[in-house]
């Protein structure tokens, strides 16, 4: 009786291990689920970060250019006034000296991210270069250099040139990262298909009962590219090479393509389905058939399809 008193407790208890074991299994997958789907919007949050982060950097490049610019103009007025005595002008270029200064001080201190003064203060950099080539034609028919303002002109020239140089160091970074963000706001089409249909709309793998082709493709998601309106062009190339036409042209590559059909689409920055179908209009060979997809100007993806 103690022996069969002293079991009962041991039967119990394997039991309750055996339901815990059931219930930890369906704990452990949910926490990997959740760890899983917290890495995945830890690497999301990341990118866009990255993004962001290089868009600024773009503004702040674009900035540091002109205050470089605004300076040399500044730099090029005081020079100026040396190689003249015309007292007008010189008082003319004193003037517009001042007035390139005063808008070198309000453009450093403008925030980077103040896009309507940034904006104003470019134009107004566009004036002065403009009032400053007038003033450089003028000087240049009244007056000549004498030998003690070359060497002073050389000096100024000199840091004329390490301006210059700082223009196009960041004019170069500028243009780096304005290619990696156009990269990343490029649009990509995946998962392309060709379909052969026959007169009926169905699926079929003769080419001599194909009445329509069926292009379908996704355009992927991407945070980075703009919302809008999209129109999606799609060029169906024969074995010989040539275009399947009748769908217009497009610009690509400073050349007008032909296209087989094109489709505007409204693009949200989420993944897009398209399809778009081409009526044959001539008779088909058989041999290799290539789908070319294109969007902005870029070809976006291509895949080649086999028919016999």
């Amino acid at each position: 009786m103690e022996s069969r008193e002293k079991g009962v407790p041991l039967h119990r208890f394997s039991i309750d291990d055996g339901m815990n074991k059931k219930l930890m299994i369906p704990l452990i997958v949910l926490v990997l689920a959740l760890c899983a789907g917290v890495v995945w919007l830890y690497l999301s949050l990341q990118e866009q970060k990255q993004t962001n982060q290089e868009m600024q950097e773009l503004v702040e490049m674009d900035k540091r250019e002109m205050e470089a610019e605004y300076a040399r103009f500044a730099l090029q007025y005081d020079e100026m006034q040396k190689q003249i005595t015309n007292d007008s002008i010189v008082a003319q270029l004193v003037q517009e000296q001042e007035k390139t200064q005063q808008l070198l001080e309000e453009l450093k201190r403008v925030k980077a991210t103040d896009a309507r003064e940034i904006t104003r203060l470019k134009k107004e950099l566009e004036t002065v270069r403009a009032v400053l080539r007038d003033y450089v034609i003028q000087i240049d028919s009244l007056n000549r250099l004498n030998e003690s303002l070359m060497e002073e002109n050389s000096r100024v020239n000199a840091e004329l040139e390490q301006r210059t140089a700082q223009v196009a160091g960041l004019s170069h970074e500028k243009a780096s990262l304005s290619e990696k963000v156009a990269i990343a706001a490029q649009l990509d089409a995946a998962g392309i298909q060709l379909q052969l249909l026959n007169k009926r709309g169905k699926d079929t793998k003769k080419l001599k009962d194909c009445k329509q082709m069926k292009v379908d493709f996704a355009i992927t998601k991407n945070v980075t590219a703009s919302n809008g309106h999209r129109t999606i062009y799609v060029r169906i190339q024969n074995p010989g090479g040539n275009v399947l036409g009748g769908g217009g042209s497009f610009a690509y590559e400073n050349r007008q393509l032909e296209c087989s059909a094109h489709k505007t689409i409204e693009y949200t920055g989420e993944e897009t389905h398209v399809t778009v179908y081409w009526n044959v209009t001539q008779m088909l060979e058989a041999g290799d058939y290539r789908v070319s997809i294109f969007a902005d100007g870029n070809m976006i993806g291509s895949r080649m399809f086999s028919f016999n």
